[in-house]
């Protein structure tokens, strides 16, 4: 239901010899989020993760929509919906980037915050979404950990508050400009201040000679006021404190007319200006002749009006602030920083460099210390940045990001990271920051303003992909890189969505007798032109936009139903390799389905072999450990692939439940001049009683190698190249 708690006049009811127990009692408000999946588990999940959090002083109220659509009814129908949760894919595969095209520009909800949640949306996808989509948070429905979720909540919830208060005040104010007279149209207090000294010169028709104006610049402390504007003889004393001011009489007349908060008729006129603020202006007005009724009535009138010009003005100063000021650290926000590079209109400005530095695992440091302490270090980092580059422009634009403008020659990347070689304190404690950094070169000429931030978000996203205190320059080859990475996701998702991956399988045989021991189910995709993409690019797309698991299943049954044919055939004591994703393993029921294809084929699982990488099996162990043992006890075999390429330790090899060690073919293919490794890793695998398979085996030479080290199993092309199903079978026949 509609939470209406909001309405003051609601509030504002009138109770008269009720005693406590017969008051109303109102209703919590609440902050609405609009929770939109078609998956009624994230729906539970959501619930559960969100379950008595408290942001801002309010409770969550989830309201639910199982697809775009129902999404776009509840919209119609509910007001003040804070945050969607908004899942990318359900009737379509666009239904989600649909409907935040929708909301923007057919329902016109603008201050409503969208989270996008979806599989594992890489850097590709992620810029596709920065590019087109007013959008205020990206993420996969993993990271959506409780921490992860308030803490993106709480910010979403701030910024639909404050876009909230900004509309307000824009409405508010639009209304005392459209209504107010020529000094409506001045928003700046000190021009306005000016106008007023003028306007009250043209009252009296009088030169604007003895005209001043002060203003309290705290509520309640009339000697804590400064001049804002002045005329004739004071116009050197603009921006001092009124105690400066040298004549005794005009300094005090002004200072008890902010006392007394009315206007002054004598000894002198003084004209009071009360504000929303409580910070009271006051005009001191050099006159020979003597008031009149008529002149005392429209000074009054006069001050009445113009009290409502000085509150617009400063209400109009505090949306500006607003609007293009950080509030936690006091500098330029991204409002402010796009403006800026608007307005840079002459050269220097237009020839200087915009650099994008985004704090290391930010994150991480909120999480484990504290917000607050997160923000005393963003204070410190801002701080120094100020420092470092005191002719620069500095912006905050996100939570972690900052923005620098300024000549190349002060801002590039050695400079920047210069920044943080030392640790900042932070509640009087040392504490060492990284960051990564993207820049841009900025020229107006060449380049439009409008993708130039955008550009130094890749920038800075390459930076990140490549390790922690990296720089990276945009350029044109990142810009292409990051169009075609875009045009081969929308390519794959076509290509799964019509099963057009297959399977090819490499044959494996014992080294010693030549036999046919089994074969590894490799993945492949060819393009829409009809050419091979190589599994080491788009398989990584994959995995980064969440494709991943769905190709693994289909992999999974694809493979266990050519080897079931194999078994009818008569090949029963063949066995089949299947390489496993990390996203698959995480799958929470992955021995489930595991265990249900095997009986589906009636399939031994003696016959399946699960392949890791070492670094998957590295990143995480405790967890790898957990879930193989799981694929042991159902009975499947184990193998650790590319061994020796990544950087485990040995003691990782040694926990992990793994039956087969598998050479990498580099290892391989250099033993010709050192095979000092690969002889290695067959003594490491003998010795945790393992079984060894080399990969990559193209010469007799390294055959003979490999078994004198004593490797059982051997694949490549000195046997067979990976074959499509058919011409394996013939291939298995042929050999027969």
């Amino acid at each position: 239901m509609a939470d209406n708690s909001n309405d003051p006049e609601e509030l504002m009811s009138i109770i008269e010899d009720t005693s406590e127990s017969d008051l109303p009692k109102l209703k919590r408000p609440t902050w609405k989020v609009l929770v939109v999946d078609d998956d009624k588990d994230v729906h539970q999940a959501t619930k559960l993760a969100v379950r008595e959090l408290i942001v801002e002083d309010r409770p969550l109220e989830l309201i639910h929509a199982y697809s775009a659509h129902e999404a776009e009814q509840k919209l119609t129908q509910e007001p003040n919906i804070a945050v969607i949760l908004l899942d990318v894919v359900m009737e379509t595969d666009t239904a989600g980037l649909d409907l935040v095209e929708k909301i923007r520009t057919q329902l016109h909800l603008f201050a409503v915050r969208i989270i996008l949640r979806t599989g594992q949306p890489g850097y590709a996808p992620e810029m596709d979404t920065i590019q087109q989509y007013d959008i205020n948070d990206y993420r996969t429905k993993s990271e959506l950990t409780r921490i992860r979720l308030f803490t993106i909540l709480t910010s979403a919830i701030r910024a639909y508050r404050q876009i909230q208060n900004q509309q307000l005040l824009r409405q508010g104010l639009e209304k005392v400009v459209n209504a107010s007279t020529e000094l409506a149209n001045i928003h700046g207090l000190r021009l306005f201040a000016e106008g007023a000294v003028k306007q009250i010169s043209a009252l009296f028709q009088i030169e604007p000679e003895g005209l001043i104006c002060a203003q309290q610049l705290s509520a309640n402390e009339e000697h804590n006021a400064q001049i804002i504007a002045a005329a004739g003889k004071y116009c050197d004393l603009v921006q001092c404190p009124l105690t400066e001011l040298a004549s005794k009489t005009v300094r005090d007349c002004l200072q008890r007319c902010l006392v007394n908060k009315e206007n002054l008729f004598e000894p002198h006129i003084t004209l009071y200006f009360s504000t929303a603020q409580g910070r009271g202006i006051a005009a001191y007005v050099e006159i020979e002749r003597p008031l009149e009724a008529i002149d005392k009535h429209l000074l009054e009138v006069f001050c009445a009006n113009l009290s409502v010009g000085f509150d617009n003005v400063m209400l109009y100063g505090r949306l500006e602030q607003q609007a293009y000021v950080d509030p936690l650290l006091k500098v330029a926000n991204l409002n402010s920083l796009l403006q800026f590079l608007t307005d840079s209109n002459d050269c220097e400005k237009q020839h200087s460099t915009l650099a994008l530095v985004d704090v290391d695992e930010f994150a991480a440091v909120n999480d484990s210390f504290g917000h607050q302490f997160g923000d005393a270090l963003l204070k410190a980092i801002c701080t120094r940045l100020i420092e470092h580059f005191p002719r620069c422009f500095i912006a905050r634009v996100g939570s972690d990001v900052f923005a620098i403008v300024g000549p190349p020659s002060e801002v590039h990347s050695s400079a920047i990271l210069a920044t943080f070689e030392q640790p900042f304190v932070v509640g009087e404690q040392p504490f060492n920051a990284m960051a990564s950094v993207g820049l841009v070169k900025v020229d107006h000429c060449e380049t439009e303003l409008s993708s130039l931030y955008k550009d130094a978000q890749l920038a800075l996203k390459q930076a990140k992909h490549h390790h922690r205190g990296a720089a990276v320059t945009f350029s044109t080859s990142i810009g292409q890189s990051a169009r075609d990475r875009i045009q081969m996701l929308a390519e794959l998702r076509e290509s799964v969505a019509n099963n057009a991956l297959f399977l090819m399988y490499q044959p494996k045989y014992q080294l010693e007798t030549g036999t046919l021991t089994g074969i590894e189910a490799l993945l492949r995709w060819k393009n829409k032109h009809g050419s091979l993409v190589p599994p080491d690019m788009f398989i990584p797309l994959a995995e980064q936009s969440g494709l991943m698991v769905v190709i693994g299943s289909t992999v999974l049954e694809q493979a266990c139903q050519h080897l079931a044919e194999l078994k009818q055939r008569g090949h029963a004591t063949l066995s089949m390799a299947i390489n496993i994703s990390p996203a698959q393993l995480e799958e929470a029921n992955f021995i489930a389905l595991l265990k249900e294809t095997l009986n589906r084929y009636q399939l031994s699982p003696q016959q399946i072999e699960i392949e890791v990488t070492e670094t998957m099996a590295a990143n995480d162990l405790e967890f790898m450990c957990d879930i193989l043992a799981q694929v042991r006890a159902l009975g499947c075999k184990v193998a650790i692939d590319d061994f020796g390429t990544g950087f485990s330790s040995l003691s990782v090899l040694h926990r992990l439940p793994a039956t087969r060690l598998k050479i990498d073919r580099t290892f391989v293919n250099a033993m010709e001049d050192d095979d000092s490794i690969a002889k290695m890793i067959v003594n490491l695998g003998q010795t945790l009683g393992m079984d060894i398979t080399a990969e990559g085996i193209e010469t007799e030479l390294q055959k003979q190698k490999l078994q004198q080290f004593g490797c059982e199993e051997g694949q490549g092309w000195l046997f067979a190249k990976a074959l499509e199903f058919p011409d394996l079978l013939r291939l298995i026949e042929n050999q027969e």
